[in-house]
């Protein structure tokens, strides 16, 4: 009963969020939630701790801009084409790295994602340090036409919703139960006879084509692609995401990103609001450094919420359950 509750509450939010805020910023807000909930299924439900999940994000982005402005394909085959491409990359990133573990896995997707990275500052098509400019959202099947705010944000709505659910369904399944064995035991799930590399791969691919959708699909809402999405930093950036809200919960990564990004967003605003109301100008500082900040808040949370917020907020209800 609870969780229909949530979901009629998250559905009723949805549909009033963009005559409230700005639509291409909760579109924005959404792509980054899937991204973050694609990173949680490999390390927060597996236990592989990836520090390249930028590669499938950025590349997915480039790719399908790519295809959507030059080669002229419908929405739909760009989003797919961008998705399938992020697949890709993640089965050869993924087959290369599942050879090692612990901190020996996360470093080779380090490398290998920063390898990608150089390849898209060269590479032709994707512009550059100037980025892949003008992407065309172009019509759903055909006829509707996405340049319509408000149009395209009711299907941004609608992918992240099926993937979500097709990230909570892999989870609730006997191959998720396997992956949650994985990660609490590996040497005993190999004794019962799993292929372990064969999940953990299968694992992989399916976080990073989900991390290349939402890629994907941030590309054609804002327009654009640059180079900040295949660095380094946006694979930390979306570890702290799900830090923050709650690694191994499902819905800690959405919290995590709508906080992070708002912060990002917003908090510029918000330093020079205070500054203006208060005269004090430490607040305009303040609102310039968000890495401090959030910085700060990453701090705070591994001292005081190790589970995250969503972790947390979970343990107390269960505590109070108890007495």
């Amino acid at each position: 009963m609870n969780k229909i509750l949530i979901l009629v509450v998250a559905l009723v939010l949805a549909l009033v969020a963009p005559y409230v805020l700005y639509p291409v910023f909760l579109m924005k807000l959404l792509c980054f939630a899937l991204f973050a909930c694609a990173f949680n299924l490999l390390t927060g439900f597996t236990g592989l701790l990836s520090f390249g999940h930028a590669a499938f994000f950025g590349s997915a982005g480039y790719v399908a801009g790519h295809a959507l402005k030059v080669w002229g394909v419908p929405f739909e085959a760009g989003i797919l084409i961008g998705t399938a491409s992020a697949a890709a990359i993640a089965f050869v990133v993924g087959g290369l790295a599942i050879r090692r573990q612990g901190i020996y896995f996360t470093m080779i997707t380090l490398a290998l994602a920063q390898m990608l990275f150089f390849v898209f500052l060269q590479a032709p098509f994707t512009g550059g340090e100037d980025g892949l400019q003008g992407i065309p959202r172009g019509k759903l099947l055909g006829s509707i036409d996405l340049n319509n705010d408000l149009t395209m944000y009711y299907l941004v709505v609608c992918i992240v919703s099926i993937a979500f659910a097709l990230i909570v369904r892999t989870v609730h399944s006997p191959f998720g139960q396997i992956l949650k064995a994985i990660k609490e035991n590996e040497a005993r799930a190999i004794s019962l006879g799993y292929d372990v590399d064969r999940y953990k791969l299968l694992a992989f691919v399916l976080s990073g084509a989900l991390a290349g959708l939402a890629g994907a699909t941030k590309a054609v809402v804002l327009g654009f692609e640059t180079l900040t999405d295949v660095h380094w930093s946006m694979s930390g950036l979306v570890v702290l995401m799900t830090l923050v809200g709650g690694l191994g919960t499902k819905t800690g990564p959405i919290i995590g990103a709508i906080l992070i990004i708002s912060l990002e967003n917003k908090l510029g605003e918000l330093g020079d609001g205070l500054a203006s109301l208060t005269g004090v100008e430490w607040f305009r500082a303040l609102g310039e450094s968000v890495t401090i900040v959030t910085g700060l808040i990453f701090i705070v949370c591994v001292l005081a919420f190790r589970r995250g917020i969503v972790g947390e907020i979970g343990g107390l209800i269960r505590k109070l359950r108890a007495r």
